[in-house]
C-alpha cells in the first residue's frame, strides 16, 4: 500500500491555509437591482435628508397646534408628491394625507379620526377638530428617518432586501460590490456519463457537477460547468489550464484517492503549489488544496484549485468546509466561515477512533431543551456512507463528532456547523 506524502491535516489547521490564500476580488459598479447577495466593497452615505421635508405621518388636517379643537375652514389639501401653494395661518386647517409635506405655518397634524366634517351650505368646506394636537403631532421633521451625510451602510455590509431598499431610498441607483465568484466544476472519471445518457456495464451518471454546480450558487457564486474529463493526465492538463484563465476556483472531483488515478496532485504541483493533500476527517480524507498563479489584466492573481473526493457526499462536504468559507472571502465577507451552533443529540452516535467524524443531521428548535429555555436538537439523517447522497437531503448541519472509542448518548451536546 503506497504511503502519502502528504501530512494529514486537522480541518481548522486546513481552512487557515485556505483562507490565508483567499483575498476579496476586485470590486465593480453594478445597479443595485443585481446586487442582492453581494457585499458592498464602500460605505454609502445618503446625500439628503430622509424626509427631506416635513411629512405627515397620517391622513388628517394640517393645522396650527396652538389653535385647539373647534370648528375651522378648510382652505386647501395636500397630498403625497405635491407641495402647498398656500399658507395655514391660525384658524385655518387643510387636509393632508400620508406622506406628504406640511403645508408653511402648519405645525401638527390632527389625524382624520378625530374630526368631523362639516356642511358646506356655503361653499366652504369646514372641518370640526376634536382634539389637541401638541407642536409636531404625527409629523416626521426633516431628517428624521436619515439626516443627510448619515452612513447608511458599511463597507462589508452583505445587502439583503432592506439593505438594496435603503440603498434606494438614499437616492444610489449603483453600488460598489465585490465581485462574484466564478467557480469552475469539473468531474474526472472514465466511469462517468451525463445524466439521462444510456450507460453501459460499469458506469454511472455523474451528480457531482449539479450538486457542486447548485451549491456553488447557493453560497453567491457563479457556476461554470466544465463537463467530465476523463482519466488521463492530458485530459485533464487540458481541461485545468483552459479554465484557470476565467474562473477564481476551480472545483474537481475525483482523481485525489491514493491510486494510479490519482492524477489531480501532480499536475496541480507543477502547475502551482500544493498546500495539502490530506485533511484528518471523515468523510473527504482525501481532499486537495492548491494554488496556481495567473496573469489577469496585467496582474498577477491566485486561483483557488480543490481536488475534492469522487463519492458525492464526500464532494460536498469538503466543499461546504472549505470552498464556501474561501468563496464567501473572496465574495468580501469580513467573517467567511460556516455559523457553529450547539446541538443536542436525539440519538446515540458512534465515534470513529480513527478521524473526526462530520456527521450530517437536521437541526430543529426544540424548546423543552436546556430545562425549558430551549435549544437545538440534532437528528441524523442515516446512513453515513460517502456515497449515500440520500444522507444529505434533509441535512442543515454537519455535527462536529470527536475522533474516540465508543459513542455519544442520547442528549450529548456537539457542535454543529450550520449549511442550510
Amino acid at each position: 500500500m503506497p504511503e502519502s506524502p502528504y501530512e494529514m491535516l486537522p480541518v481548522d489547521d486546513a481552512l487557515e491555509i485556505v483562507l490565508a490564500h483567499a483575498e476579496p476580488l476586485p470590486a465593480e459598479t453594478i445597479s443595485i437591482h443585481d446586487a442582492l447577495g453581494m457585499i458592498l466593497a464602500e460605505d454609502a452615505v445618503a446625500s439628503t435628508p430622509l424626509p427631506p421635508f416635513p411629512a405627515s405621518v397620517k391622513d388628517g388636517y394640517a393645522v396650527v397646534a396652538a389653535d385647539g379643537p373647534g370648528v375651522y375652514p378648510v382652505i386647501g389639501q395636500i397630498t403625497a408628491g405635491q407641495m402647498a401653494d398656500f399658507r395655514v395661518e391660525s384658524g385655518s386647517v387643510a387636509y393632508i394625507t400620508t406622506g406628504a409635506p406640511l403645508p408653511d405655518g402648519a405645525d401638527a397634524v390632527i389625524q382624520v379620526e378625530d374630526t368631523e366634517p362639516l356642511s358646506a351650505d356655503d361653499g366652504q368646506a369646514r372641518v370640526r377638530i376634536l382634539s389637541r394636537a401638541a407642536p409636531g403631532q404625527d409629523v416626521r421633521p426633516v431628517g428624521m428617518d436619515v439626516a443627510a451625510g448619515t452612513r447608511v451602510l458599511s463597507a462589508g455590509d452583505l445587502l439583503g432586501p432592506a439593505e438594496i431598499g435603503l440603498l434606494a431610498t438614499t437616492g444610489i441607483v449603483n453600488a460598489q460590490v465585490f465581485r462574484r465568484p466564478r467557480v469552475a466544476i469539473l468531474s474526472t472519471g472514465d466511469e462517468l456519463r451525463e445524466p439521462g445518457e444510456k450507460l453501459a456495464p460499469g458506469q454511472i451518471w455523474d451528480s457531482n457537477r449539479a450538486t457542486l454546480g447548485a451549491a456553488v450558487r447557493q453560497a453567491g457564486g457563479v457556476s461554470i460547468d466544465l463537463g467530465i474529463s476523463g482519466d488521463t493526465q492530458a485530459a485533464l492538463e487540458a481541461n485545468v489550464h483552459r479554465v484557470l484563465a476565467e474562473a477564481d476556483i476551480l472545483l474537481t472531483s475525483g482523481g485525489v484517492s491514493m491510486g494510479e488515478l490519482d492524477l489531480i496532485k501532480p499536475l496541480l504541483e507543477e502547475a502551482g503549489t500544493v498546500h495539502f493533500g490530506r485533511m484528518r476527517m471523515k468523510p473527504g480524507k482525501p481532499l486537495t488544496f492548491a494554488t496556481v498563479p495567473v496573469q489577469e489584466k496585467g496582474c498577477e492573481r491566485t486561483r483557488l484549485v480543490f481536488g475534492l473526493p469522487g463519492n458525492p457526499v464526500s464532494s460536498l462536504v469538503t466543499f461546504y468546509l472549505m470552498g464556501v468559507p474561501a468563496l464567501r472571502r473572496l465574495a468580501g465577507h469580513f467573517n467567511p466561515r460556516l455559523q457553529r451552533v450547539q446541538a443536542h443529540l436525539a440519538q446515540p452516535l458512534r465515534l470513529d477512533p480513527e478521524r473526526p467524524e462530520y456527521h450530517r443531521a437536521a437541526l430543529h428548535w426544540d424548546s423543552d431543551l436546556n430545562d425549558g429555555r430551549g435549544g437545538y436538537l440534532a437528528v441524523s439523517t442515516g446512513s453515513q456512507a460517502s456515497s449515500r447522497l440520500l444522507s444529505m437531503r434533509t441535512a442543515n448541519a454537519l455535527l462536529e463528532l470527536p475522533q474516540a472509542e465508543g459513542e455519544l448518548a442520547v442528549g450529548a451536546v456537539v457542535w454543529a456547523l450550520v449549511i442550510g
